[in-house]
């Protein structure tokens, strides 16, 4: 099963569990995934000209996703897991060790879904 498949299935699970650091760094991760497959606005096409021959229809204007390799989304989750491990490393001032504890959960969150199948 792929990790991403494995994330969609773990985010209802973490909120029906109240998880605040998994839910947290499940919607992100997830969200910057769908993010990497985002075509840029120069590739999709986009033509000027007059109304009456522009696309109609549901999806008529939609762009087709770029689809990213199994490695790619390893590659996504490691650098979110990597970014959150880096700001808590920065957070050292005692009033932010929530923060950095937290930041330090979702990490582990994200990391584990690295360790393969069964282990998230």
């Amino acid at each position: 099963m792929s990790i991403r498949l494995r994330m969609r299935q773990a985010l209802p699970e973490a909120m029906r569990a109240r998880d605040k650091a998994a839910v947290s760094a499940l919607r992100s991760t997830l969200a910057a995934l769908d993010n990497a497959e985002a075509v840029p606005v120069g590739e999709t096409g986009v033509r000027t000209g007059a109304l009456e021959d522009s696309p109609a229809g549901a999806g008529a204007t939609e762009a087709a996703r770029r689809e990213l390799s199994e490695g790619g989304v390893v590659d996504v989750v490691r650098t979110e897991a990597a970014e959150r491990l880096a700001v808590a490393e920065q957070l050292t001032a005692p009033a932010h060790a929530d923060r950095a504890a937290r930041l330090r959960a979702e990490a582990a969150v994200l990391l584990r879904f690295l360790d393969g199948p069964g282990h998230a």
